[in-house]
């Protein structure tokens, strides 16, 4: 997959402004049970709410945050508190709901 530019990151926040979180960090953190959630997930909507119910500090947040974008082969588009937000495009041509813009909409 090829790096995300900043204008598609400000496109995809866009989208998943009314978006709810679909999976939930809490005690256990990073488990493979985390890991099939999140790559599951990320199969069906392509851009996915992640809530931290338990890991509040920054630093542990985006060490989670680092571990589950490479463990489910996807970027980090945005975190707002304890709201991550990820991106992962669908591998099927034909499932894809997301088209990224190739470049920056000027206004």
């Amino acid at each position: 997959m090829e790096k995300i530019k900043g204008f598609q990151r400000r496109f995809l926040r866009g989208l998943a402004h009314s978006l709810k979180p679909v999976v939930f960090v809490g005690q256990k953190g990073f488990s493979p049970t985390l890991v099939k959630a999140m790559d599951e997930a990320l199969d069906r909507h392509e851009l996915v709410k992640v809530k931290f119910v338990e890991f509040k500090e920054k630093e542990k947040k985006t060490a989670m945050i680092q571990k589950l974008e490479k463990a489910v082969n996807c970027d980090m588009v945005g975190l707002i508190g304890h709201t991550a937000t990820f991106y992962r495009q669908q591998s099927d041509p034909e499932k894809r709901k997301i088209v990224l813009p190739a470049r920056a909409v000027k206004t």
